[in-house]
């Protein structure tokens, strides 16, 4: 318990890494699964292409590869960026294929009626998307998507194997300096992870009651 004690501003530092970490992670794989999610639905047929081969693909290799793809196939490339970034980079690419669905099962839920509303008043596709269709799919969507965002707070902990200095890095360094508190180190590690879910779960809650009374 006293290794946990002493060293608790050291976990509270990889806390901040890990909030950093899932923050711009969840920000950049909800943008890029909106963009998914509205071309798996657009009339067009190649756009649906695209979206459905990427969530087809993504869905189904393991985080671990993608994470190994971003710190090793990306420098291949020529493409170099720091551990930190190529971990987000792996739980957007990642990530987005998930909020795609998630996304597109709320649009799906939308009466065809209010695609035909846009379209009488003029609207394009895309400012259907934007206006009308998208703002109603998020409020149905919600529960979903903090399922979602839990999954990527897990998974950022895959990022403690690849030299990202976030909160089970900081555990695996307390253990390795004092392995007979490792049960206390590991309770506390998971208490703080608990503390970025369980608030999550509690908003999507509340957001699913308000949303049904609002129905």
């Amino acid at each position: 318990m006293h290794t946990v004690v002493e060293n608790f501003g050291a976990l509270m530092e990889g806390l901040v890494v890990t909030l950093a970490l899932i923050g711009v992670s969840t920000v950049l794989a909800l943008i890029g699964g909106t963009i998914l999610a509205s071309f798996r639905v657009s009339p067009i047929p190649l756009l649906q292409s695209i979206g459905s081969g990427y969530v087809e693909t993504f869905r189904n290799v393991p985080t671990a590869v993608i994470y190994f793809m971003t710190l090793f196939a990306f420098p291949q490339l020529g493409i170099k960026i720091p551990f930190f970034w190529a971990a987000v980079a792996a739980l957007a690419i990642y990530y987005s294929a998930f909020f795609c669905e998630a996304i597109r099962s709320g649009i799906n839920a939308i009466p065809i009626g209010q695609f035909e509303a846009g379209r009488s008043i003029g609207l394009t596709f895309g400012r259907s998307m934007r206006y009308i269709v998208l703002p109603q799919a998020f409020r149905s969507v919600v529960p979903p998507l903090i399922n979602v965002f839990i999954a990527l707070t897990k998974s950022s902990a895959i990022a403690s194997a690849f030299g990202v200095a976030e909160l089970l890095t900081r555990a695996e360094g307390l253990v390795a300096e004092d392995s007979q508190d490792v049960l206390w180190i590991l309770a506390a590690t998971s208490i703080l992870y608990l503390a970025i879910t369980i608030p999550a779960g509690t908003i999507a809650n509340i957001v699913e009651k308000k949303v049904a009374v609002a129905r």
